[in-house]
C-alpha cells in the first residue's frame, strides 16, 4: 500500500459532506455523510444532538 502523500488542505478540498434529517415515522435521525467515501457516515437521533450555541 502506498503512503498517503496528500496534504491536509488537498484532502479537505476533495471532500463533499452533506447532512439530512430522516423521519421514518418513529424517530427523527440526523445523518451526516461524506459522499466521496464509501461507508463514511454517521446517524444519531435528533433528540441527542446539540445546537452549535450549546457546543461553543
Amino acid at each position: 500500500m502506498a503512503p498517503n502523500t496528500a496534504t491536509a488542505s488537498e484532502a479537505l478540498a476533495e471532500r463533499e459532506v452533506m447532512a439530512s434529517v430522516d423521519d421514518d415515522g418513529r424517530t427523527e435521525r440526523l445523518i451526516i455523510a461524506d459522499t466521496t467515501a464509501d461507508g463514511a457516515w454517521l446517524s444519531i437521533p435528533v433528540s441527542e444532538g446539540v445546537s452549535l450555541r450549546e457546543w461553543e
